[in-house]
């Protein structure tokens, strides 16, 4: 990796990331040519600090905990249309994407892609240019292009926040406090939600949550949420 000349300033990163060994190498690695602002390990914090650090570039995983890395980014995007994100994630899925790229100049790499090739991506979205890495199979590409919309045209964004913290089995009460909402309200979604969606259990939400990749299993362990800082 290139370190920038002391004559100019670095751009400003955010790093979100769950996996808190994960995104600390992460910051190890990115802060040689990158100012790191913070870390957040989980999506709403990621909102949070976004809109009030401002970096440059989000680097974000899409499997986050509590709001998922897509939609925290289109949250952001609706208040701040020059941060750039690049997703970094290990679900090869030309699907998800295609729905990132929806966003604009985005990045979409892979985590067990090599160090270089996230260099890489970031410095495409820094020049407002879309980067998609090279391992997602060109024709997995063309066909997903046309099934991109199905990530956030079947649910509104406020179903797609209840499914997934349903989805991640919190209580009613927790996600009534997440979302502001009265326990009733959430209670009235998720109804609405499974007659829509002719759901019948709340295992079968759990499977629901997982084909909308909502959430994810992921073989690493998960770290409590501990907001934006410099210290983990």
């Amino acid at each position: 990796m290139q370190v920038a000349s002391p004559h100019r300033s670095l751009p400003r990163v955010l790093i979100a990331d769950d996996h808190e060994i994960f995104a600390q190498a992460l910051r190890a690695y990115l802060e040689k040519a990158y100012t790191i602002v913070g870390l957040v390990s989980e999506g709403r914090a990621m909102v949070k600090e976004g809109i009030r650090l401002r970096p440059d570039v989000i680097v974000v995983d899409v499997g986050m905990p509590i709001l998922n890395g897509l939609d925290a980014a289109r949250k952001i995007r609706e208040q701040d249309r020059n941060i750039k994100f690049t997703f970094l994630t290990m679900q090869d899925d030309p699907n998800l994407a295609a729905a990132a790229l929806e966003l604009g100049a985005v990045a979409f790499v892979l985590k067990h892609s090599a160090g270089s090739e996230l260099e890489i991506a970031i410095e495409h979205v820094l020049h407002g240019k879309p980067y998609v890495t090279p391992k997602m199979r060109s024709e997995d590409w063309v066909e997903a292009k046309a099934r991109a919309h199905q990530y956030s045209k079947e649910l509104s964004p406020r179903q797609r926040e209840v499914v997934q913290l349903f989805g991640e089995g919190r209580p009613l009460k927790e996600i009534a406090d997440i979302l502001n909402l009265s326990e009733k309200t959430v209670e009235f979604h998720k109804h609405h939600i499974m007659e829509s969606f002719n759901i019948k259990s709340n295992a079968d939400l759990v499977l629901f949550a997982l084909k909308h990749r909502l959430i994810s299993l992921n073989p690493e362990p998960a770290c409590n949420s501990r907001g934006a800082s410099g210290k983990r």
